[in-house]
């Protein structure tokens, strides 16, 4: 069975790669400069394939820790491909997105975390992978760093042999993952692969419209009836009616998650508030308390900041947050890493679940577009 081989840079714990493995694309190289990461995405990557993917069990996928500046194709594709490089191969990655927020020091591509983004662009031109995806928070796209998005389109457009790209800005919650986060993506094809170039020279004019970007399974979703708060430990909160029971906490946080890998990594509780703090109470900057019956804020764990447990006095544990980002129970993290380190990478990911669905919307296109042939894989698309 043939299966499209991938380039992930940026990979952090792999939960963009998971999700394009559980697509049916293959990660055959990665690239993560920071030791621990490194490890632990070798760890996670490995422990679910070994309980899920026969045809790659017991292999530990293959990690570049040099710096993304210091890589040049021919080094990247010697280490990825050996002498042969295949005639059709995608890149993904998710390059720092600090310098494109108002909560970091928004500086653009000229940051110190948002020169990276152009440095991934450039290793795009110069690989010229078939397909690539990018993954950045919105405010890329929005008011201020407009230009520079842009820009860097531009680039990939009129670079040879030049792409067809495509940008959009989704939120997991409607994707059917129980946490509210927003991502921008930009996707994009070679010019060449496209097998109607009448078809390219027409989108060009429009590129926005031609690529099948996943559908929300939960359109206008944060206008239900959501429940607000109730106070801590109480025992009589009724299941709510007419909301998507798939979006809300309480099936990620039971009792019995305790006794899975990971499941009892949590930081220990010290303050009063762990008893204070209201079920459903995120309104301040820190000690946000989960409600068991409504979904997740953005997953971002900075300076240790784990949310609260809906009904206990602590703090998810390392299970319970990998579940909110989607991440399969046979993901496994190793031990001797700080929960510091297992949190950043935990908040870096992008959901599992969303990641899936976009991959398969770009084997969908692949496969639609008669680009090359490969086996339908995704008879199961994800709910």
């Amino acid at each position: 069975m043939y299966s499209i081989p991938v380039l992930s840079f940026f990979s952090g714990g792999g939960f963009l790669d998971l999700g394009f493995e559980m697509a049916g694309f293959d990660i055959v190289w990665a690239n993560e400069v920071h030791e621990a990461y490194a490890d632990m995405y070798q760890t996670g990557i490995s422990s679910w394939r070994q309980a899920t993917r026969h045809d790659k069990a017991g292999l530990i996928p293959f990690v570049n820790k040099a710096s993304i500046d210091q890589l040049n194709k021919s080094l990247i594709c010697g280490e990825a491909f050996g002498t042969v490089i295949p005639d059709f191969f995608g890149m993904v990655g998710g390059p720092p997105c600090q310098d494109f927020t108002a909560s970091g020091k928004n500086q653009g591509h000229t940051g110190d975390r948002g020169q990276w983004t152009q440095v991934y662009i450039n290793l795009i031109c110069e690989l010229s992978p078939s397909f690539f995806l990018m993954e950045n928070v919105p405010g890329l796209y929005r008011k201020k760093h407009r230009h520079y998005f842009d820009t860097i389109v531009h680039q990939l457009n009129t670079s040879i042999p030049g792409y067809l790209t495509s940008s959009v800005i989704l939120n997991s919650l409607d994707l059917g993952v129980p946490q509210d986060r927003e991502r921008l993506f930009l996707v994009g094809f070679r010019k060449d692969f496209i097998p109607n170039q009448a078809i390219v020279t027409s989108l060009l004019r429009d590129e926005q419209g031609w690529f099948p970007w996943p559908e929300p399974k939960f359109p206008n979703v944060k206008a239900l009836d959501w429940p607000q708060t109730n106070p801590f430990g109480s025992k009589d909160i009724h299941v709510p009616k007419n909301i998507p029971l798939e979006l809300t906490i309480h099936n990620h946080v039971q009792d019995e998650i305790d006794q899975l890998p990971n499941g009892q990594e949590v930081f220990k509780p010290y303050s009063e508030k762990f008893q204070l703090i209201a079920e459903g109470d995120v309104s301040g900057k820190s000690f946000k308390r989960l409600h068991r019956y409504r979904y997740s804020p953005t997953v971002w764990y900075g300076n240790n900041e784990v949310h609260l447990h809906p009904w206990k006095p602590r703090r998810l544990s390392v299970r319970e947050a990998l579940r909110i980002q989607t991440v399969p129970d046979e993901y496994v993290l190793p031990q001797e890493h700080t929960l510091t380190d297992k949190f950043r990478i935990i908040s870096n990911g992008v959901p599992t679940l969303m990641a899936q669905q976009i991959a398969i919307s770009i084997l969908r296109y692949i496969q639609q577009q008669n680009i090359i042939e490969v086996p339908i894989q995704y008879s199961a698309v994800p709910v």
